[in-house]
């Protein structure tokens, strides 16, 4: 993989792929079936890294529950 950057800061794939998204927000344009095969792998990538790191963060519940008064 090709670790140079372009002047964004970001990997000529990643790029790529960010700008497919957005002429596909933005025009209508199909989004390539293989751009969006990468994006969902990079997600899941990265919320296995997150979950390795952190772990399960359940604090939506019990900060609802808190602000409602619930025992």
């Amino acid at each position: 993989m090709d670790t140079t950057e372009d002047i964004n800061g970001l990997p000529p794939d990643l790029a790529a792929d960010t700008q497919a998204i957005l002429d596909h927000l933005t025009s209508n344009k199909l989004l390539d079936p293989e751009v969006a095969r990468r994006i969902r792998e990079r997600g899941n990538r990265i919320r296995e890294e997150i979950l390795q790191k952190h772990g399960v963060l359940d604090i939506g519940v019990p900060a609802i529950r808190e602000l409602r008064g619930e025992p």
